[in-house]
């Protein structure tokens, strides 16, 4: 009998299933940002609107308070005032604060100040770099969720912090959402943003940003795909005050025109037939150009490429054929072909002796009455002419 009880095996303690849920119940209000959030909203009541202050107490409570796990819930509250919901509302039995980018003066100054409490606060604790850039993203995708004032706020906040190093350029990448492209939200907050910015710095330094995340090439996208030509952003930007980034992006285009354009020259030159497709030179203008207005600037980016492989009077007359056809293919450069010309000519591409035989017996016959009637005067000009180049502008009006 008492070998039979040694003989029996202990029984193992069991876990019960209160046990479990108070475990789980814990563990969840240990996730729980809604403390974090009154401790934050709590020291920032009493600092006031004294950003220094709030600077200090942010400093301070990092040691105190879990910053790494609720970065999110720290940078809601620092800009927008409490925790944001999904769409970038705040929920209305959330507690909040007035001490935040949202709630503050709506002037480059404040917007300056409040840069330097992020920047403090991201120096003394790194590993934020990341949840702050995370953040912006976000915010960036929340954009109609805010107030108009509220957006210009943030852009101008974010254009500053782009300028001292704070955030990378990769962060505009939220502005490419279809959603926010196609109700022109994106191109507003760009104003703002870029405004700021180039304040900071200057266009130099962000071509170099820009250049660095390869989004220099991508600024049109800013509109919708039925707005994305050079005179359109350039239009738009230059009515906000922005000039230099209208000019930037317009150089932008014209330096990837001219390489394309450079590299199918080459490969004609390689098969042995430079004037094989001399169309691609006036099909590269076109493309970028819808008026004609624009002729003069691309054709001068375009002209010394070209120079190159008019070294013949036969290569010239071939090229003029070429720009005769064109134009007569493309109505909107009918009116155009006397200008091309002009400034081909100025810029010693085609020269005098291959334009007279074209006038007198080497043109097509396509708008055969419309080209000779534009280059009337022109012609006559060589044919008279002693002066010297100085007095051609009238020839291109």
């Amino acid at each position: 009998r008492v070998s039979f009880m040694n003989n029996q095996k202990p029984q193992k303690p069991t876990l019960s299933g209160q046990r479990f849920k108070t475990r789980k119940r814990d563990e969840k209000e240990r996730f729980d940002p809604t403390q974090f959030q009154d401790c934050i909203i709590q020291g920032l009541t009493e600092t006031g609107t004294d950003l220094e202050a709030v600077a200090k107490f942010l400093d301070a409570s990092g040691a105190k308070l879990d910053y790494r796990r609720y970065a999110e819930t720290l940078f809601d509250i620092l800009v927008a005032g409490g925790m944001l919901a999904p769409g970038g509302t705040l929920a209305d039995d959330m507690t909040r604060t007035n001490v935040c980018v949202f709630a503050a003066q709506e002037d480059l100054e404040t917007m300056q100040a409040f840069a330097q409490v992020f920047n403090k606060l991201i120096r003394r604790y790194k590993y934020l770099e990341k949840g702050f850039e995370d953040e912006v993203k976000k915010l960036l995708l929340f954009l109609k969720g805010f107030s108009e004032s509220e957006r210009n706020k943030l852009a101008m906040l974010t254009g500053i912090l782009l300028a001292n190093g704070t955030l990378n350029a990769s962060i505009l990448n939220s502005l490419y959402n279809e959603n926010l492209v196609k109700e022109g939200v994106s191109a507003a907050f760009a104003v703002k943003l870029f405004k700021s910015w180039i304040n900071e710095k200057d266009i130099n330094a962000v071509a170099v940003s820009l250049r660095k995340v390869n989004m220099d090439n991508r600024l049109m996208e800013l509109f919708p795909a039925n707005k994305q030509s050079v005179e359109h952003f350039s239009k738009y930007f230059t009515e906000a005050g922005l000039k230099e980034l209208s000019e930037y992006v317009r150089n932008q285009q014209t330096i990837g025109a001219r390489k394309e354009l450079q590299k199918e020259l080459q490969e004609q030159m390689s098969r042995g037939d430079p004037f094989k497709d001399v169309s691609i030179c006036l099909q590269a203008i076109h493309g970028k150009c819808s008026v004609c207005a624009n002729l003069s600037f691309l054709l001068q980016q375009y002209s010394p490429l070209l120079a190159a492989f008019t070294t013949q009077g036969q290569s010239e007359l071939t090229l003029l054929l070429k720009i005769q056809e064109y134009c007569y293919d493309n109505i909107h450069f009918m009116k155009a072909f006397q200008k091309i010309v002009v400034l081909f000519y100025k810029a010693e591409v085609l020269s005098e002796e291959p334009i007279l035989k074209w006038y007198k017996d080497g043109h097509l016959a396509k708008g055969k009455s419309v080209f000779l009637e534009q280059m009337k005067k022109f012609v006559e000009w060589l044919k008279n002419a002693e002066e010297g180049n100085q007095q051609l502008s009238s020839q291109v009006e």
